[in-house]
């Protein structure tokens, strides 16, 4: 590839960022550093009855916390700004005219009412919905029914209009697609879509395609829902005289939920699983959607787990580094077909990526999920070491409040009743025997517990296997952990004596 690639996401500033947005902000990003290339984030805010306070600010958080960092964006500036919609509205105009000019647009001066006259007269069995365009647009209010002079006089008592791009009435149009190939379009069904609207704002039909060519984007990397609006854009770039420099497009398989249905907030109510990448609230409709970050997921799985969703390495390997994966990641080997979500098998990518990441990287995350369940940490060597002791127990960052919490804080619930089907007096004895011998312990390391413990059952005569149980329990609180004698080492002898003893008080109360 002789020129530079540039890549965009350009979303729009309506909610929250759903996994199959992060999706194709990866696949773009991973495009981009591949071949050493630029990725763009542009926020289309032109529809401005959309807009959601704080949404923009979400997105450039999302991308933070997957470690996609635009190289060009409205934070981080570039040459080819402002990177919103709404500060370059009135460039759009002037294309919105030449296109009008060369006659391959036109003004509409129909009312609300007018539009809705047309869809009550035009509407029948076979098209119960029509549209303005080839088949209505002479029989309505515009630049192309009306007569010059009259369009003159609208125009200057500024009487409301929309501009229209002018659909050719039936044609064949090719777009070819590095993922689908040629895609075919007749423009019979396709209708004369708002270019520019009243208020001066651009819709995204224009406004994608003056801001990709001004910003030189290269390749353009959308969902598939896109595709249908392929066959206006490819005319705009045709107009304006711009088609040898249109961007490569990929229209990227859809993400489907468990039904085979795309995958919406509707099935992770169902479900009981997050689809956005962070939580979201909107504050104006009182709605709040749970994200992956907060449901305990790492950004690197996450990231993972969605790029091969669609991709295939053509390996077998399944864990990926964002930087293995900007090596390896090849457009050709994206699919056509919808890929549909597994919560079992993100949850398992979480996992694998828990077991591989260091105590220390996963350190400040951990802390924060222990400080808000009120289990306090003052050493943190300490808990770099629990990290990497509970770490493959855990699927989920919270679950490391019951893997890790008891190592800091003394269990305020013990479950006794698993202890007590099989406790007995020879049980009882073996306990208060192991107390009076790791109270007169000098060394507390794990050989010195482990060896004094099995000597005391040997005396005793019980199985040592017998008794682990308890001992796990006594300092645990249930039944689960790393090896019993890890943990008593690292609470150390006071806390594991005085946690043997508050369970043999309740065993014998």
């Amino acid at each position: 590839m002789s020129k530079e690639i540039r890549v965009r996401f350009a979303p729009s500033p309506t909610g929250g960022l759903h996994l199959g947005g992060v999706r194709t902000v990866l696949y773009n990003y991973l495009f981009a550093k591949k071949h050493n290339g630029k990725f763009v984030l542009r926020i289309e805010d032109t529809d401005q009855t959309r807009f959601v306070e704080g949404a923009e600010q979400y997105i450039l958080d999302c991308l933070s916390w997957c470690g996609l960092i635009p190289d060009e964006s409205p934070v981080h500036g570039g040459e080819f700004g402002p990177y919103r919609q709404s500060e370059r509205k009135e460039m759009y105009r002037e294309y919105a005219e030449l296109l009008v000019e060369k006659g391959h647009a036109y003004y509409a001066f129909d009312t609300p009412e007018e539009l809705e006259e047309m869809r009550q007269v035009f509407k029948t069995n076979e098209n119960p919905s029509p549209t303005y365009g080839h088949a209505t647009r002479m029989r309505m209010k515009n630049s192309l029914t009306l007569g010059e002079e009259e369009v003159r006089r609208l125009l200057s008592e500024e009487v409301p209009y929309v501009i229209r791009i002018r659909i050719p009435e039936s044609k064949q149009i090719t777009l070819h697609d590095a993922i689908r190939g040629d895609v075919q379009f007749d423009t019979a069904q396709v209708d004369d879509k708002v270019l520019l609207k009243a208020d001066g704002m651009p819709t995204y039909h224009l406004a994608v395609v003056v801001d990709d060519y001004l910003m030189k984007i290269t390749h353009a990397f959308r969902g598939e829902e896109w595709l249908s609006s392929a066959p206006v854009h490819l005319l705009l770039w045709r107009y304006l005289g711009w088609e040898e420099h249109m961007p490569v497009w990929a229209h990227l398989p859809l993400i489907l939920g468990p039904d085979g249905a795309k995958l919406s907030k509707r099935h992770g109510n169902k479900y009981g699983f997050p689809i956005f990448a962070m939580n979201w609230k909107d504050e104006a409709k009182g709605e709040f959607t749970e994200g992956f970050r907060e449901r305990g997921f790492l950004p690197e799985a996450f990231i993972n787990l969605l790029a091969l969703m669609g991709w295939n390495p053509g390996t077998e390997q399944e864990i990926f580094s964002l930087e293995e994966l900007a090596g390896s990641f090849d457009l050709s080997r994206v699919h056509s077909a919808g890929a549909q979500f597994d919560f079992e098998k993100a949850k398992w990518y979480n996992h694998e990526w828990l077991k591989k990441l260091s105590g220390m990287r996963l350190l400040p995350d951990v802390k924060i999920i222990l400080a808000a369940n009120g289990v306090q940490v003052d050493d943190d060597q300490k808990l770099i070491t629990v990290i990497d002791m509970v770490k493959d127990r855990c699927t989920l960052m919270p679950d490391f409040l019951q893997q890790a919490g008891y190592f800091f804080t003394t269990p305020t619930a013990v479950d006794t009743d698993s202890i007590k089907p099989k406790w007995d007096e020879k049980k009882n004895l073996f306990f208060n025997e192991l107390l009076k011998n790791y109270d007169l312990t000098q060394f507390w390391d794990k050989e010195t517990i482990e060896k004094e413990f099995k000597e005391i059952a040997s005396v005793i005569g019980i199985k040592t296997g017998d008794l682990m149980l308890p001992l796990r329990i006594m300092l645990v609180g249930g039944k689960y952990g790393p090896g019993v004698f890890d943990i008593a080492h690292i609470i150390g002898k006071e806390e594991t004596t005085l946690r043997i003893r508050n369970t043999l008080s309740l065993l014998n109360s």
